[in-house]
């Protein structure tokens, strides 16, 4: 038996290889395609965690898209860069993943660079994620100019027209952590969408989110939930304008109830 087992060659397997992307950027279950294609978004179930790994530091910032089919969405997001640091991360709530899609670009200087997404809802309750760093939104030059101060602590207000179909927010430090909470409101107390934000430099870290604003009432709230030591730049405008929904409204026309136009 000994000398059959010593004659039979020893059958040799190929190490497993991880496919890689030719931008080097892999992920835990395939590469990541462009925005707006069929299989650009993977399945996140209730529990479980997903991972995206940037090794090249030509990558210095992604974009992060989070939906589902109209159930809620709650989920955290991290920024692992190197063993045991977390440079920045995010808890995010959204009442209809579908209306109110999650967008939001963080910044992936000095790679290499992992952003880490744990669905923490029920497992009834899927999120479909995206992490591309081609074609990454920019605030716009609006954004950057009306920037205001936002003292530790303080809170701004920003409401918006009917005819604003999404927000852009920009938020910044002059290099000193930065922690805010963002929240999208319709109507009292009634939050559509909450942001809770961590970034140890907001100013080599600043933090880009786009908001989908459908409806009307729509009011942008930012807190500085940090000490008073900590102050922070704050610049919200409109993203999106629907001009066709103002277009058959008459200022100070007149209203018939029950009657004939032109009685």
């Amino acid at each position: 038996m000994l000398s059959l087992l010593a004659a039979t060659p020893a059958l040799r397997v190929a190490p497993p290889v991880m496919q890689m992307s030719p931008a080097g950027v892999s992920t835990a279950v395939g590469s990541v395609m462009a925005r707006g294609s069929l299989d650009s978004s993977i399945l996140v179930q209730g529990g479980s965690l997903r991972t995206w790994s940037y090794r090249s530091p030509a990558v210095e910032q992604v974009q992060v898209v989070l939906s589902t089919e109209g159930r809620p969405l709650d989920a955290d997001i991290e920024l692992w860069h190197g063993p045991d640091n977390t440079p920045c991360k995010m808890r995010v709530y959204v009442e209809n993943g579908q209306l109110r899609p999650f967008s939001a670009v963080i910044e992936t200087p000095r790679g290499p660079n992992t952003v880490a997404i744990r669905n923490i809802g029920q497992i009834e309750f899927p999120i479909a994620a995206s992490v591309v760093a081609d074609d990454v939104d920019v605030p716009s030059a609006d954004c950057a100019a009306s920037a205001t101060t936002v003292q530790g602590g303080a809170l701004r207000t920003y409401p918006f027209d009917p005819s604003v179909e999404s927000v852009q927010v920009l938020l910044r430090t002059d290099g000193r952590p930065l922690n805010a909470r963002i929240e999208l409101l319709q109507g009292p107390n009634n939050n559509k969408q909450v942001i809770e934000l961590y970034t140890e430099d907001g100013m080599d870290r600043p933090f880009f989110c786009v908001l989908e604003t459908p409806g009307s009432g729509n009011v942008v709230r930012i807190v500085n939930t940090a000490p008073v030591e900590f102050p922070m730049t704050a610049g919200v405008v409109p993203n999106s304008i629907n001009d066709e929904m103002m277009a058959g409204a008459v200022l100070g026309g007149d209203v018939v109830i029950g009657g004939d136009v032109g009685w």
